[in-house]
């Protein structure tokens, strides 16, 4: 058996970064591992470009493009030709630089001899946009400091260096504070904190915008792999149970069984004793459940399912109290589905019906793992009582999705009338994943290919390098790229638009929730779906409107390895390498 080198996913970051992608190799019979401390690794990274300096005179800013060039990260006394900042009473310059991907971390600045030794001054703000970078705090477009600092005063050592941040960014502005400054600058670094991990799963066909969005909801979510599985690397730094749920998809997918997901679950599990809801909403207490379902079907844990035992059957008789004598959900707390359906009351009771009864089938299920045959057969009774009440009025994309995955209505034909109706108009990226489910289960394959293709491909057009919050295609007419300075006769597409919580730059650009596209295209196109635990595989792909695809996927003992091949005649030929001990299913 090979050992994967950790170093790997490094040389993996540089070559995505700097439009070198390979498609991480298949690992052979390396099984997905658990997490530890050392995998957590810092890297420093030199500016990609420069995207915009406030001097082009060589007065106030000289030789900027040394700041392109990687060095040794070691000042020195005799250090020639360094960048340069010279300020006055009336010019204190500024530089914007792009460091070519989204990452989680800060920046380290390192200064050369100068005649005075008083540290200097410099305001640094981070953006995950041109335009958070080059914004100030609060205003019409929101730019904030919470949840992390993107806009602050630091000082720099004379001859030493300075590193300071822990954000979410791409983009870095700095400016010199004081006047009558002179600063030799020998480099400007982002320290990027990620996760060393091998990339086990792995998606290729022949459309490369289809290869590109796989890959940037796995890295979307590699990002918020820090010391809790976050939902947000710049807003949102926190375990959000119910965001979880397509980030818990795509580390099945992309990672394997990693220990990290069952430390955030334990998180919110021990922080919201019952009977409180998780994130006081109750929605996000039933998709606690239905994560464990998900983990253990993929992966077959039996003894991580027994530790939650206790907490789980009291969650599920706790959800047992909130249906009425018409069999109709009446949860009460933070009642929430997503932003975009939180004021239709009727869509947030059509997804909560839905939910109930996914919840209490998948409870039903692991009761039979863990022995409880009575609870299994009380809780089945209940899924199927809760099906006889049928929500009426709703006409969100994200309800009828849920109800199409409850079977509480047809699929074929809520995929005509509603999940197909003005393209991806009135999507959001959370509730994306479950829109594409409910495609497949309607076998509409080359839609869920088309919404892939215009939604999240929709914002790599705009520049993103991960999955955003929240997205509206109807915000694109007349925008402007992220990556871009953007003229006045053109929108700003993260600051001038958002709602609720995301309101201008406090919009988030790296949201897990947002990978749906990722794990969907491995079980539905590559057709790979996991049975019984872990212990089996079926293989049923759907090609839709491809030619080939092929990939890999991490199994319990192992990665497994597809490949297929479409005929001239449409049939799909396709050859599996499967590790020892997985039964596949045909």
């Amino acid at each position: 058996m090979k050992k994967i080198v950790r170093t790997f996913y490094l040389i993996f970051f540089i070559q995505f970064t700097y439009g070198q992608l390979q498609l991480p190799p298949a690992f052979g019979d390396e099984i997905a591992g658990k997490s530890s401390p050392s995998e957590m690794v810092k890297t420093y990274l030199t500016p990609h470009r420069i995207v915009w300096q406030s001097d082009d005179s060589e007065t106030y800013i000289k030789n900027a493009k040394t700041l392109l060039k990687k060095g040794n990260g070691q000042v020195a006394v005799n250090d020639k030709n360094l960048f340069r900042f010279v300020s006055t009473e009336n010019k204190k310059p500024g530089i914007l630089l792009d460091y070519g991907k989204e990452i989680q971390g800060g920046v380290k600045i390192s200064m050369g001899i100068r005649k005075s030794k008083t540290p200097l001054k410099l305001r640094l703000r981070f953006g995950e946009s041109v335009g958070e970078a080059m914004s100030n705090i609060g205003g019409k477009q929101n730019a904030t400091n919470e949840h992390s600092l993107r806009d602050f005063i630091i000082e720099v050592p004379w001859l030493g260096s300075v590193e300071v941040g822990e954000t979410g960014f791409r983009f870095l502005r700095v400016d010199v504070v004081e006047a009558d400054e002179i600063a030799p600058i020998k480099s400007i670094d982002a320290a990027f904190v990620y996760r060393d991990i091998p990339y086990l799963g792995s998606f290729e066909s022949n459309d490369e915008r289809l290869n590109k969005i796989w890959m940037t909801g796995a890295y979307t979510v590699h990002l918020n792999m820090q010391n809790y599985l976050w939902d947000g690397v710049k807003r949102d730094r926190l375990v959000w149970v119910g965001d979880m749920h397509p980030e818990v998809m795509t580390i099945n997918t992309v990672f394997g069984n990693h220990d990290i997901v069952h430390k955030s679950l334990d998180l919110a599990r021990d922080q919201h004793p019952l009977p409180q809801w998780m994130n006081g909403i109750s929605s996000y207490s039933m998709w606690w459940l239905l994560i464990h379902k998900n983990i253990y079907d993929y992966h077959g844990d039996e003894s991580y399912l027994k530790e939650q035992e206790t907490y789980m059957i009291g969650l599920l008789e706790q959800l047992s109290t909130f249906i009425n004598d018409k069999n109709k959900e009446i949860l009460n707390g933070n009642r929430f589905l997503d932003w975009p359906t939180s004021e239709k009351p009727e869509a947030i009771h059509a997804g909560l019906q839905a939910m109930m009864v996914m919840t209490f089938k998948a409870g039903a299920e692991m009761m039979v793992i863990l022995g409880k045959n009575d609870l299994e057969t009380k809780y089945a009774k209940i899924a199927e009582r809760l099906k006889k009440h049928k929500p009426k009025d709703n006409t969100t994309k994200q309800a009828a999705a849920l109800m199409v995955l409850a079977d509480l209505l047809d699929a074929e034909k809520v995929n005509t009338q509603v999940l197909t109706k003005d393209g991806v108009q009135r999507m959001s990226t959370f509730y994306g994943y479950y829109i594409l489910e409910a495609m497949a289960k309607a076998k509409d394959y080359d839609g869920g290919l088309r919404v892939i293709r215009d939604y999240w491909g929709g914002m790599l057009d705009l520049g993103a390098t991960t999955f955003w919050e929240d997205f509206d295609v109807l915000d694109v007419a007349n925008s402007g790229r992220i990556d871009e300075m953007i003229p006045s006769s053109n929108f700003d597409i993260h600051g001038d638009f958002g709602e609720y919580c995301y309101v201008g730059y406090r919009h988030s650009l790296c949201h897990g929730w947002a990978s749906g596209p990722t794990s969907w295209l491995s079980q539905h196109v590559l057709g790979i779906h996991v049975l019984d635990g872990g212990t089996k595989v079926k293989i049923k792909p759907n090609l839709g409107d491809l030619e080939w695809a092929k990939g890999s996927f991490p199994t319990k003992y192992g990665v497994l390895k597809v490949s297929h091949q479409k005929s001239s005649n449409g049939s799909i030929k396709t050859e599996v390498d499967a590790p020892e001990g997985l039964i596949i299913v045909k």
